[in-house]
């Protein structure tokens, strides 16, 4: 038999070998505990999020789901862990814009918050609420935006963080109305809703499971929600929207992703039992109390989602001057 025969059905041999073998690893898939790594510190909302996810997990894969947390570097730290993690699906990330795509923008680091990651699902969407103290002569976003234009820079918003969420909604929220607010950043939302209940801050751009208790009390007053719809728990309150600032909208999103590589049915195994967590009817009540959103998007969808999101925060980002690269 001529070499370059023998030599090309050894080849075939042995691709058929590695494929059997790729396809026994992925059908014994889980072979073990999965790690769910958690880029933000114990006890905030992020852990309580990730800690539920991963109980409806184990349910429907059969398998444990260990919670691991990775904070710091604006959660760059647990995301670049994930990131240079063996691609079997054992270990997964959730994690939001943060790790993916504001501090990737802001500094340099060792990966691409999109590129490095196989996306499966969004697991919950957390709409911010422009919100203001009651002395505030203003009851709506019209009244507002005619005071702040009436004297610009001379109202302020507080936030739970410069480059978050709640600060980029804010920025958002000046460029679509042509309006100059002077931002107060905080460390978190608790400080934050502080000072804007003592009235030393006039107005908030918060999360809605911070600010709600406090709405529901009349403590504050809420102008509109950050969303494409209202919101379930404020059904009174307008979107920015319907408020006459469109393309406003801002919220903190979590995703769950991994390693990009991971082995196509793996994936498609993870994505049927986020699907199923999503449909439980528990888990939305869970989110509801959270005052987050379901936001049910296939993995190409919600790859598309974060690029888009990239995209947008660059050119927020880039028009505050605050992009490093």
């Amino acid at each position: 038999m001529p070499t370059s025969r023998f030599t090309r059905r050894c080849a075939l041999a042995l691709a058929a070998v590695l494929t059997c073998s790729l396809a026994a690893a992925q059908d014994g898939w889980p072979a073990r505990a999965i790690t769910l790594v958690n880029p933000y510190a114990a006890g905030g909302p992020a852990d309580n999020l990730a800690r539920t996810l991963a109980r409806q997990l184990e349910s429907r894969l059969k398998t444990p789901v260990i919670v691991e947390n990775k904070a710091g570097g604006g959660a760059t730290i647990g995301t670049g862990a994930v990131a240079r993690a063996k691609p079997d699906g054992h270990t997964l990330l959730i994690s939001t814009s943060a790790g993916h795509v504001v501090t990737p923008l802001m500094q340099k680091i060792p990966y691409d918050g999109v590129a490095d990651f196989d996306f499966i699902g969004v697991v919950a969407n957390q709409p911010n609420v422009l919100v203001a103290n009651p002395a505030l002569k203003a009851g709506s976003v019209a009244e507002l935006l005619a005071l702040a234009k009436k004297e610009p820079g001379a109202l302020n918003y507080a936030s739970a963080g410069t480059g978050g969420a709640t600060h980029l909604g804010g920025v958002m929220l000046q460029q679509r109305a042509g309006i100059q607010l002077t931002h107060v950043p905080y460390a978190g939302a608790a400080p934050a809703l502080k000072e804007v209940l003592g009235g030393q801050v006039q107005l908030g751009m918060l999360n809605l499971a911070a600010v709600l208790p406090f709405v529901k009390e009349g403590r504050l007053k809420a102008l509109a929600y950050s969303s494409r719809q209202r919101s379930e728990l404020l059904p009174e309150v307008p979107t920015l929207a319907e408020a006459g600032i469109a393309n406003a909208e801002s919220s903190t999103w979590y995703t769950l992703s991994a390693p990009r590589g991971t082995p196509a049915p793996v994936l498609q195994k993870l994505a049927q039992a986020l699907d199923a967590t999503l449909a439980d009817e528990s888990f939305r009540q869970f989110l509801l109390s959270q005052g987050s959103e379901r936001m049910v998007l296939s993995p190409a969808a919600t790859t598309a989602f974060v690029r888009e999101d990239r995209r947008q925060m660059a050119q927020l980002l880039g028009a505050m001057g605050s992009l490093a690269k």
